[in-house]
């Protein structure tokens, strides 16, 4: 078992998470390969998406709905300031994942968190679990309890 799927499921086990990590045997690179991988719509897949904060030097996470985008100007108003393309190197080294497989619990440092109320809508959502190739199934309101993360308007 990776390193970051083994971290996944530690966090899930201390936030008091039952969680099922799942392996996908088929690509789930976007959205909607992940949600015809499951069975499931494309918006209950819950996309992690990480921006650099300018004044912190941080990782901002925003989690979003699978079939909607990520606008920066309304996320760097929900996050208060400026917001800046995150590269491979930069979402490594803050959150311990790889791009592709970043999960919204387990990160290897605190990040401030986001949610799309459109993932409120279903009683169940599907999230990387940090690898390309796993994912688990949770309720969204047990997700935003585990990030801690503050509803806001951050989508085209």
């Amino acid at each position: 078992m990776s390193k970051s799927r083994k971290r996944v499921a530690a966090e899930a086990t201390a936030r008091g998470l039952t969680i099922e990590i799942v392996e996908m045997t088929v690509s789930t690179k976007t959205a909607q390969e992940a949600a015809d991988a499951i069975g499931a719509q494309v918006d209950q897949i819950a996309k992690s998406i990480i921006f650099r904060g300018m004044v912190s030097g941080r990782a901002i996470l925003f989690i979003t709905a699978g079939g909607n985008r990520v606008d920066p100007a309304r996320a760097a108003c929900a996050a208060g300031e400026a917001l800046g393309k995150a590269d491979a190197a930069f979402i490594r080294a803050e959150t311990g994942f790889a791009i592709g497989g970043v999960s919204p619990i387990g990160h290897t440092k605190p990040v401030r968190a986001f949610w799309d109320p459109r993932l409120s809508e279903f009683a169940e959502i599907w999230a990387a679990a940090g690898t390309p190739h796993h994912m688990f199934r949770i309720g969204p309101d047990e997700l935003i309890a585990a990030t801690e993360a503050v509803a806001a308007d951050f989508t085209e």
